[in-house]
This record gives C-alpha cells, sequence and structure tokens, in this order.
C-alpha cells in the first residue's frame, strides 16, 4: 500500500515541473499530439490525474460494488471509443477548463496538490473510492491510485513529446507497474498470440497492441 502511494507522489511531482516546462508555455496553444486536444488540454488533463486524488478522498465512501483494478478496465467503456464519444468530448472541454488560468498556474495547482497529498495520502486508511461516471462498482483507494500513476505516465510522454522534449523519467517500480496494467488490458483488447507476437516475434507482429 505504502509503495504505490510513494510512487504515485514521485510521478505527480514531476506533472508539475513538466507543465512548468518553457516549452510547454511556448506551444499552449497548439495542437498537442493527440487528435483534437490542444497542448493546454493536454496539460489539463494531465494534472487532473493528480487533482482527482483529493475530490475522491472528500466524498463519502461509497457502498457499491468493489472490483479489481483489471476488472475496472475491462468495463471502462472509454478503451477504444470514438474521438467523439461523449466521455472523450468532456476529456477535452475538462482539460481545457482545469488549464484556463495557463501553464504557470496549473503547475502551481499541482505542486501545491502534491504537497498536500504528501501530508494526507500516506496516512488514509484503506478504502472504496468511486467516480460519478463510472457504472455501479467501486475500487479500492490503491486501485485508484495505481489507475492515476497509469494516466501520468501514458500522458506525461504525450505532453513532453507535443513540445519535443524527452519524457520525465519515473522509479522503475512506476514504470513497471504501468506496463503491467497495459499488457494486462492488452491481452483482453487483443488476444494472448497478438501479444506474444508483437513481444517476440517482429516478423508476424501485430500492427498495433494498443492498450487504450
Amino acid at each position: 500500500m505504502a509503495q504505490i502511494r510513494e510512487l504515485y507522489l514521485t510521478a505527480a511531482a514531476s506533472v508539475a515541473k513538466l507543465i512548468a516546462a518553457p516549452e510547454v508555455a511556448a506551444a499552449w496553444r497548439e495542437p498537442s499530439a493527440l487528435p483534437k486536444l490542444s497542448v493546454q488540454g493536454l496539460a489539463g488533463h494531465l494534472a487532473g490525474q493528480v487533482f482527482f486524488i483529493p475530490k475522491v478522498l472528500a466524498e463519502p465512501v461509497p457502498t457499491e460494488e468493489l472490483i479489481s483494478i483489471h476488472e475496472y478496465y475491462a468495463r471502462a467503456s472509454w478503451i477504444g471509443s470514438d474521438l467523439d464519444d461523449r466521455f472523450n468530448v468532456l476529456i477535452r472541454t475538462s482539460g481545457e477548463q482545469d488549464a484556463a488560468d495557463g501553464p504557470a498556474a496549473l503547475a502551481g495547482r499541482v505542486e501545491a496538490t502534491v504537497r498536500e497529498l504528501r501530508t494526507v495520502l500516506p496516512a488514509v486508511p484503506s478504502r472504496p473510492v468511486r467516480r460519478p461516471t463510472w457504472g455501479a462498482w467501486s475500487i479500492s483507494l490503491d486501485d485508484f491510485v495505481t489507475s492515476r500513476l497509469l494516466e501520468i505516465a501514458v500522458h506525461s510522454d504525450d505532453l513532453a513529446h507535443s513540445v519535443g522534449i524527452p519524457t520525465p523519467e519515473l522509479p522503475a517500480e512506476a514504470v513497471e507497474t504501468v506496463v503491467d496494467l497495459l499488457s494486462r488490458i492488452a491481452l483482453r483488447r487483443h488476444g494472448a498470440t497478438n501479444v506474444l507476437r508483437a513481444l517476440s516475434r517482429a516478423e508476424r507482429a501485430p500492427a498495433s497492441i494498443s492498450a487504450i
């Protein structure tokens, strides 16, 4: 429990530094590497992965069914959804709104939230959490933290690539956790044979085993 929270906090701290990079500010209004998403919107969505934790901790403990993180991703309707799906439109609009005050203000909010979480998060007892957009289920706090770690790792790379700077380096344990999750999602989406070939046989690998 303590390890995943510490890994998350380390990754969350890197988000503030990335958003504060001058290259991000210079490209703020430009398109990002993700379709239909500006650098501003992408930075806002990335920052949201930090802001989510205080939000779920402030909500009442849910009574819905508790499921595993792997079942959570199996039920996630947004995986592989169309760019104009309602959920994806909401991601873009909320990202733009979160970043409306500019990169310096956004980086400052992230930094302040991480400082707060360094005090609060390690002491929170294990409990279920959920978001209103989910179905009638919840996941454990540590599984939710793990899912936010995945989002930070993936979208930090998206943002860094969008503005032409190196992707922030995360602890090896954090990357291993994220790769394990992505591999399990890819297995479910593409099947064992395709994933095995992609990882071991370039000559007959499928074009993609993208997990999300």
